[in-house]
């Protein structure tokens, strides 16, 4: 997979392009990454995603501290680089883009700086500013500038819908089974392992107290969670705690991510770990 940060690298032609913010790269997400590599793989053309960062919200509103996201950008090329597209392409989500038509943004960068053949969506999509290309609307716009189009249907798992929101407010519930069903994976957060209070070392359960690398990553409700830990490219088990340090009294009421890795015994300060959650 080749990803572009500048579209003016992009000289593929006639590509199976799809649109969206992708978050989580859940199930849902998936079906219609499958959908445009078969289309690709039928016509001998190249499949293509075209993602945006940062995250709308984190344009549009800037201060809001509510704001929790599935995915940071380089989990998001990781998770991408799994599925086995040929491109990647993250565009950058500004103000001054966001006012774009939902024609603008077909015409000058989907046709003219991309050159698609074919534009695969979601059910609901939506496109331009303040979301106002309907389905509709971009039919239209496909016939006008000679390329085709498909739309897909939801994507369920037991009669549910699958979309990041779900998933978001499933993790924030502590449901990690449902949660990582409609993701597909084990959800998973990264970041460096900083200094704490090293009462659980003289306790015998050292932890590593860990620093998210994006401070809009979702943290799961607080509680204890089986975990697997990913360091220096091998596979570690562990147990996880979300909330106030469990074996300090604290005072000043700061919220922890701790985790005991079991038989581990390296110091590890300043190294950046991934955990993946397997249950509460």
């Amino acid at each position: 997979m080749r990803v572009y940060q500048d579209i003016s690298e992009f000289t593929t032609k006639n590509s199976i392009l799809t649109v969206g913010v992708f978050d989580g790269v859940h199930e849902g997400h998936i079906s219609v990454v499958k959908r445009i590599k078969e289309i690709a793989k039928e016509n001998n053309n190249d499949s293509v995603v075209f993602t945006f960062w940062p995250h709308p919200r984190m344009v549009f509103q800037p201060d809001d501290h509510n704001l929790k996201i599935l995915n940071s950008i380089n989990e998001k090329i990781l998770l991408f680089k799994k599925t086995g597209i040929d491109h990647l392409i993250i565009y950058p989500f500004t103000l001054d883009f966001s006012k774009l038509s939902s024609c603008e943004f077909i015409t000058e960068i989907l046709v003219k700086k991309l050159r698609i053949s074919k534009l695969v969506v979601g059910y609901n999509h939506h496109f331009g500013h303040n979301r106002e290309g309907t389905y509709k609307d971009i039919v239209k716009y496909a016939e006008e500038n000679k390329f085709s189009i498909e739309r897909l249907e939801p994507y369920y798992i037991k009669d549910v819908d699958i979309s990041s929101t779900i998933i978001r407010n499933s993790l924030l519930n502590g449901d990690l089974q449902k949660a990582n069903k409609y993701l597909g994976y084990n959800y998973f957060l990264s970041g460096k392992v900083v200094k704490g209070s090293k009462v659980g070392r003289l306790l015998g359960f050292p932890t590593a107290n860990i620093e998210p690398d994006n401070k809009f990553k979702l943290i799961p409700k607080d509680g204890v969670y089986a975990v697997t830990i990913e360091y220096d490219k091998k596979i570690f088990k562990g147990m996880l705690n979300i909330g106030l340090r469990p074996t300090v009294n604290n005072k000043t009421k700061i919220k922890s991510i701790e985790v005991h890795i079991f038989n581990f015994d390296k110091l590890i300060y300043n190294k950046t770990i991934t955990v993946h959650f397997i249950d509460r």
